[in-house]
C-alpha cells in the first residue's frame, strides 16, 4: 500500500485574484484566497469546474464535413455538423495546409487573428501574444483595434485630453483623496461593486468595499445616476437619480447650462486649460440652433424633472467633486459624446487635477480602476514579443459581423477610411466570440463564410462548436507561468497544480507544432523550453525593475515562493492631470492644443455628421426615446454578471446557483412584469427583431420602469441551429443586442442600445446543453447540431 502523496498549497493568480490551491497529488483539496485579501469573490467557487471533464475538448477534433474535404468544406454546416475526434499530427497539418493556403492564394490579410479574449492572468500563457507572435512569422494577420470594454474611450479620450484610455483610468482620484477633499462623487452608470472583482491583470487583495467605506465614512456624499439603483452599494446610501438609458448625454448638458447660466462654472479654469469652450457655448446656449441646452430639455430626453436637474447641478457645484463615467456610457450609440460631454462637465466644474477631484473614467469598471491609488509601477512587465504584422491590417474590434459581411467594403475609423479584407481563415485563441459579440444570429451567418476556423479552446464554448478545427487547450491549473500586475504592484508563480486533462496542451506547444510544418519551430521557441519563456521573462522584468530603483526576487526565489507585493517600494506619485493643472505650461497634455480639446479641430476635420467637433446630443434609433420603442417597449441592459468573469466557467457552481430552472435571471419591475402576465421565476421569452431568448423572471424594483436587465454570460445554446433567428433557451443577451459601431469615429460596439419586448413562455420548456458532454450529444440521433 502506498502513501497518499502529501498536501501541497500551490500558488496561482487569476484575473479575480491571487490564490493558494490545496492539493494532494492530482487532487485538488480547495482553493484559498491570501490571508491579505479580505474581500475574496465568489468567482473563485467556480474554478474547480476547470477539471470537469462534461465540458472539456478531450483531444483535436475536426468537423465532419471539413475532415472528409478540407478543400470543400461547406462552411454552412458549422454549428450543425458533427466533429470527429482525430490525432495531434492530422490536426495540426490540417491547420497548415489551411493557414498555408489562406497565405498563398488570398494573402495574409485573409487570415483573422483577432483573437480577443481574458483567456488567462499569466504572462506568457496570454493566448494574444501566443497566436499574434505565430502569425506575424508566417507573414502576418488581419488584427483588431481597440477593446469590447471600452473602444469609444480609447478612440475619443486621446483627442480631448491626450491620454492613452487605460492610462488615464489607472489615474483615477483615489479613495484617500476623495475622502479627504471631495464633497460629492457623481456616478453616471454607477460603480458596482461586481465589476471590482476582477482586473486586467492578477490582484493580491480587494479593497473596493473597504475604500468605498472610507469616502463614506469621511462624509462624501455618492450620487447614481443610472437606470439600476444597485450600480452602486446599499452601504453607499447613495442618492438614486433614474435617468432613461441612453440619456446621459442630455442631462449632462442641461446641467452645463444650469452651471453657465446661473455662474457657477468656473471660467478661469476654461480659459487656462481648456480650449473651445466659446466654441461649444453656443451650442449649449441655442444660439445656433434655436434649443436652449437647459434644464428643460434635459428633462424631456431624461426623465428627470427639471428642477431635480437644478438642484442637483447646485449640489455638485457646492464644493469639490468627482464626475465618475461608467464604461457602460460609451457602450452605446454615439458613445464618445458621453465621455466628451462627461469631460466638459468636470472642466466646468473645475475641479480636473485637484486631489480628490476631477473626472473619473470608467469608475469600479475593474478594481484598479478606482481603488489602485497611486503606487503604480514605473516598469511594465515583460511580455512574450508578438513582432512586427507585416500587413498593416486591423478593423475595430466589434466590426468583426461586418467584416465577413463586406469583403472590399469600406469603412471609417479615427479619421481614416479602411477597406475590409476578404478574409478566409479565422484562428481563435483565449476567447469566444459567441460570448462577446453582438447579434449572434447575424454573426452566426457570416461566420459561416470563410473556408476555415481553427479554435484553441479548453472548453466547448460557442465558439469551439461553431469552428471547423478545435484544438484542447490546458487550463492554469495545468500548466506554469507567472502573473504580475504592475498596476497593483504585485506578482504571482503560477506553477502547475494537475496533469493537463486528456491530451490538452498549451497555446505555446500548439503554436509550436504548426510552427514546426512551417520551418519556423526553432525561430518561434527561440530554443526555450515553457519554464524557461517564464524564467527569461522575469529576469527581464527584474532588470526593467531594478533601474527604476526596485527590488524584486531572482527567479529560483520567486518560483518557489508565494505571491509578492512591491509597492513599499514605490513612491506615490502626482497624476497626469495633478502635473498639468499645476504647471500647464511645462506639462502640457499630448493634444494639438496642448489643453483639454472642449472643441476639436481635429474631429471637427474629420467631417463626421455622427461624431462633430464638440460634444452634442445626437438622437438614437435604439433608445425608450425611438419611435422603434412602440414596438419593443423595454430597454434591456446587458451587464457584467455577479458570479463569473465574462462568460467563463458558466457552468461552475457559483455561476449555476443564480440560474433559474438553468436559465439566466432577467430583472423586471412589478409594474412591468405584470403588464404581461407575469410573475416571479416564471420562464420569459425576450425578443426583437434581432433574435430571441429565454430567461427566468426575477421580479425588482432596483430598476426603473421599462428597463429589464439580463447579464451577459450565458453559454449559447439554441434550439434549433438550422434555422436563421433560432430561439436561444440560456439566456444569452447576445441574440438580442445590436451590432452597429457607436459613430463613424470609433466604432466601438454599441449592446447597451438595445430595445426588446417580453413574454411568458408557456411552451415545453426546452433543454439547455451548453455544459453537457460532446460524447452524449454526439452520440444522440435528435441532436445532430453542434
Amino acid at each position: 500500500m502506498t502513501d497518499a502523496p502529501a498536501t501541497t498549497f500551490t500558488p496561482t493568480s487569476t484575473h479575480w485574484g491571487n490564490y493558494r490551491v490545496e492539493h494532494s497529488g492530482d487532487n485538488i483539496l480547495g482553493i484559498h484566497p491570501y490571508d491579505i485579501d479580505k474581500e475574496p469573490t465568489p468567482i473563485a467557487d467556480n474554478m474547480l469546474a476547470m477539471l470537469d471533464p462534461a465540458v472539456r475538448i478531450p483531444q483535436p477534433m475536426v468537423r465532419d464535413s471539413y475532415l472528409k474535404d478540407p478543400h470543400n468544406s461547406q462552411p454552412h454546416l458549422r454549428g450543425i455538423d458533427r466533429y470527429v475526434p482525430v490525432s495531434w499530427d492530422v490536426a495540426l497539418d490540417l491547420a497548415a495546409d489551411a493557414l498555408r493556403q489562406a497565405r498563398d492564394k488570398h494573402g495574409s490579410q485573409s487570415i483573422y487573428g483577432g483573437s480577443y479574449g481574458w483567456g488567462s492572468a499569466g504572462r506568457f500563457h496570454h493566448a494574444q501574444s501566443q497566436i499574434h507572435r505565430f502569425l506575424n512569422m508566417i507573414g502576418g494577420y488581419t488584427a483588431s483595434a481597440n477593446t469590447y470594454s471600452i473602444a469609444a474611450a480609447e478612440v475619443i479620450l486621446p483627442h480631448i485630453i491626450g491620454m492613452n484610455a487605460f492610462h488615464v483610468m489607472g489615474e483615477a482620484p483615489t479613495a484617500d483623496d476623495i475622502a479627504a477633499h471631495c464633497k460629492t462623487v457623481v456616478l453616471f452608470g454607477g460603480a458596482a461593486l461586481k465589476n471590482s472583482q476582477v482586473n486586467a491583470s492578477g490582484l493580491h487583495a480587494h479593497s473596493a468595499s473597504a475604500q468605498l467605506k472610507q469616502m463614506r465614512d469621511a462624509g462624501v456624499t455618492f450620487i447614481n445616476i443610472s437606470p439600476i439603483r444597485s450600480d452602486t452599494a446599499d452601504f453607499l446610501n447613495a442618492e438614486w437619480v433614474a435617468a432613461r438609458p441612453g440619456s446621459d448625454v442630455a442631462l449632462m448638458l442641461g446641467m452645463a447650462h444650469v452651471l453657465y447660466t446661473e455662474g457657477r462654472h468656473d471660467a478661469a479654469f476654461l480659459e487656462r486649460y481648456c480650449v473651445g469652450f466659446d466654441r461649444f457655448l453656443p451650442y449649449l446656449l441655442g444660439t445656433e440652433d434655436g434649443v436652449p441646452k437647459d434644464a428643460a430639455w434635459a428633462s424631456g430626453l431624461c426623465g428627470i424633472d427639471a428642477e431635480q436637474i437644478s438642484q442637483l447641478t447646485r449640489k455638485i457645484a457646492a464644493g469639490r467633486s468627482v464626475i465618475g463615467l461608467s464604461w457602460s456610457l460609451q457602450r452605446q450609440e454615439h458613445g464618445e459624446q458621453a465621455y466628451w460631454m462627461g469631460t466638459v462637465l468636470a472642466a466646468m466644474l473645475g475641479h480636473i487635477g485637484l486631489a480628490g477631484g476631477g473626472v473619473a473614467y470608467g469608475y469600479g469598471c475593474v478594481h484598479n480602476v478606482g481603488f489602485g491609488g497611486r503606487r503604480c509601477s514605473p516598469f511594465r512587465c515583460a511580455s512574450v514579443p508578438q513582432g512586427e504584422n507585416p500587413t498593416g491590417s486591423f478593423i475595430p474590434v466589434s466590426r468583426v459581423t461586418e467584416m465577413l459581411e463586406k469583403p472590399g467594403g469600406s469603412f471609417t475609423y479615427d479619421g481614416q477610411t479602411l477597406t475590409y479584407p476578404d478574409v478566409q481563415l479565422i484562428y481563435w485563441a483565449g476567447g469566444n466570440p459567441f460570448h462577446h459579440h453582438q447579434d449572434l444570429n447575424r454573426m452566426r451567418k457570416a461566420w459561416r463564410k470563410p473556408h476555415t476556423v481553427i479554435i484553441n479552446d479548453p472548453f466547448w464554448t460557442g465558439a469551439a462548436r461553431h469552428a471547423d478545427i478545435v484544438f484542447p487547450v490546458a487550463t492554469m491549473l495545468e500548466r506554469q507561468d507567472w502573473g504580475a500586475d504592475t498596476d497593483g504592484a504585485n506578482m504571482s508563480p503560477m506553477r502547475q497544480v494537475v496533469q493537463p486533462f486528456a491530451q490538452a496542451r498549451t497555446d505555446h506547444q500548439i503554436f509550436s507544432g504548426i510552427a514546426q510544418r512551417f520551418g519556423i519551430e526553432q525561430a518561434f521557441t527561440e530554443g526555450r523550453s515553457e519554464i524557461e519563456w517564464i524564467e527569461y521573462l522575469h529576469e527581464e522584468t527584474r532588470a526593467r525593475a531594478a533601474e527604476q530603483g526596485v527590488t524584486l526576487p531572482p527567479f529560483a526565489e520567486f518560483w518557489a515562493g508565494e505571491q509578492i507585493y512591491y509597492g513599499d517600494q514605490l513612491p506615490e506619485v502626482p497624476f497626469t492631470l495633478e502635473r498639468f493643472r499645476s504647471d500647464p505650461a511645462a506639462n502640457p497634455l499630448a493634444t494639438p492644443s496642448g489643453k483639454i480639446e472642449i472643441f476639436s479641430e481635429v474631429i471637427g476635420g474629420f467631417g463626421y455628421d455622427d461624431c462633430p467637433a464638440h460634444p452634442v446630443w445626437l438622437d438614437k434609433e435604439e433608445w425608450l426615446g425611438a419611435p422603434r420603442s412602440t414596438q419593443f417597449p423595454l430597454h434591456m441592459i446587458s451587464n457584467q454578471p455577479r458570479l463569473k468573469l465574462h462568460s467563463q466557467l458558466d457552468h461552475g457552481p457559483a455561476s449555476r446557483s443564480a440560474k433559474i430552472k438553468g436559465r439566466e435571471p432577467v430583472r423586471m419591475t412589478a409594474r412591468d412584469a405584470a403588464a404581461r402576465g407575469i410573475t416571479d421565476g416564471d420562464i420569459v421569452r425576450i425578443f426583437n427583431d434581432r433574435g430571441a431568448c429565454l430567461a427566468a423572471a426575477v421580479i425588482s424594483e432596483d430598476l426603473s420602469e421599462n428597463v429589464v436587465e439580463l447579464a451577459t454570460g450565458a453559454w449559447y445554446w439554441s434550439m434549433d441551429p438550422v434555422e436563421d433567428k433560432p430561439l436561444e433557451v440560456h439566456g444569452n443577451p447576445n441574440v438580442l443586442t445590436r451590432d452597429k459601431g457607436s459613430s463613424s469615429l470609433a466604432q466601438g460596439p454599441t449592446a447597451h442600445s438595445c430595445l426588446v419586448e417580453i413574454e411568458l413562455f408557456d411552451g415545453p420548456l426546452p433543454e439547455v446543453r451548453a455544459f453537457t458532454p460532446m460524447a452524449e450529444i454526439l452520440s444522440d440521433p435528435a441532436s445532430e447540431a453542434r
